[in-house]
């Protein structure tokens, strides 16, 4: 006799998805016991409730563990990196296949996403892009990250993801482990339409694996006849862990200041002053002149001895706080990497992640500052928020960001929004009077 999930295939794509979206809706809501759960296959059942464990949430975006600079200096070290060319030839022979190749690390993070350039800007919109955390604790159900959980190869079609707005998707991912000791150590992952998940497309990403663990072991072979002293421990990929500083300007009118390291985490909140000062030196990395650096936070009116007191307190600021950011001298400069959450903004944009870039958008930096270097940089950001939205974000996205402060009333985005929903959805209505409002 037939199990259920057997029986369930015989019935149309359009019912599946239909009684696979009820499903989860009832899991997700608290029903357990609902009859539609018997017929979504086990694998997909066990990783639903896995999620539903980790507190994953049913619209989540997946967070941004690694900046910029985190991501280059990792990925560069990682073991897999030498053998990128190889995954490249082997699933993406074609810049506009179709389809989206990620690799991540063992805890789910993806390190590089290549493929298809409309494909990486619609699921870039949904945070697949490097540096994001695709584990199952982080985003529920996906090729990926139930691929790491399960330490096989795993495909998941559709609406048998955990996150809804994954639910366009399919994905294909496969396990890659150390060749000689089988620990993981990361994933390949193909996402696109529904030919991403199909047998052949199992087959293709599993020999992908297979074939980067054979290349990892020839090439550990031949580094060890080159160099036989060289021990084992000295070529596995390893990162320092430096610790890291944040700046978190966007709508707050004083700065907080974020140090993470080997000590633990420290956060202390900054004058609106010095917040100025330190986020005028995280913009020009290269450093800034005395002259210049008080134009920049004072006007070009202030004296030259206007800084100088200013930068005596917040050097003492730093010296407790964060020793490593204490300022150089002549010129200005930062002696350690200083992230801030407005570079993050930009970077997620960069990456194509704009859903997950207007989420992390607060509001504008320092709103009530008039220092003309800050008013600069927060035109900057604001700018390139609203034409990348305007340029590539799905209509959800730009009707998101036509709810905040400052797409509330920008007629351009109104309209496009409006350009862009289907002709019967309730939500033209809405729209249009905005429109009509902002005109009359």
């Amino acid at each position: 006799m037939p199990s259920s999930w057997s029986a369930h295939r015989e019935v149309s794509a359009e019912t599946s998805r239909l009684l696979i979206e009820r499903a989860h809706e009832e899991l997700v809501g608290g029903n357990a016991d609902d009859p539609r759960l018997k017929h979504i296959r086990p694998l997909v059942q066990d990783s639903w409730r896995r999620s539903l464990a980790s507190l994953v949430g049913a619209e989540a975006l997946p967070p941004l563990e690694l900046t910029d600079a985190e991501l280059e200096a990792y990925r560069s070290a990682h073991p897999l990196a030498g053998a990128m060319d190889m995954i490249r030839a082997l699933l993406l022979p074609e810049s506009d296949a179709g389809v989206v190749v990620a690799v991540g690390d063992a805890a789910g993070r993806l390190l590089w996403v290549e493929g298809d350039r409309g494909i990486r800007r619609l699921t870039g919109d949904m945070g697949f892009v490097a540096g994001a955390d695709w584990s199952e604790q982080a985003v529920g159900t996906s090729a990926p990250g139930t691929a790491l959980t399960l330490g096989r190869s795993v495909q998941i079609h559709g609406a048998e993801h955990f996150n809804r707005l994954v639910a366009p998707w399919s994905c294909t991912a496969a396990p890659v482990h150390d060749p000689e000791t089988r620990r993981v150590l990361g994933v390949i992952d193909v996402t696109g339409g529904a030919e991403a998940a199909t047998p052949q497309a199992q087959l293709l990403v599993n020999a992908t694996a297979r074939a980067v663990e054979g290349e990892l072991l020839v090439a550990r072979l031949r580094a060890r006849a080159a160099a036989p002293v060289r021990s084992r421990a000295s070529a596995a990929a390893s990162v320092p862990a430096n610790a890291s500083a944040t700046l978190r300007v966007l709508g707050r009118d004083r700065g907080m200041l974020e140090v993470s390291g080997a000590g633990g985490e420290a956060v202390a909140e900054l004058s609106g002053r010095h917040a100025e000062i330190l986020l005028m030196l995280a913009v020009h990395r290269q450093g800034l002149s005395a002259e210049r650096l008080t134009e920049l936070v004072y006007g070009p009116d202030a004296g030259e001895g206007t800084l100088r007191p200013e930068m005596v307190r917040l050097r003492k600021v730093l010296e407790r706080r964060a020793p490593q950011l204490v300022p150089a001298s002549r010129p200005y400069r930062l002696p350690a990497e200083l992230d801030t959450d407005a570079h993050q903004v930009l970077s997620l944009l960069g990456r194509g992640a704009h859903r997950v870039a207007l989420a992390a958008y607060r509001g504008r930096v320092l709103p009530d500052s008039t220092a003309p270097g800050v008013e600069e940089f927060r035109d900057s950001v604001r700018i390139a928020l609203r034409e990348a939205l305007l340029a590539e974000a799905s209509v959800d996205v730009l009707l998101a960001y036509a709810d905040t402060d400052d797409g509330a009333d920008d007629a351009d985005v109104l309209r496009l929004a409006l350009e862009m929903l289907p002709a019967r959805s309730p939500r033209r209505a809405g729209l249009v009077t905005r429109l009509e409002r902002l005109a009359g």
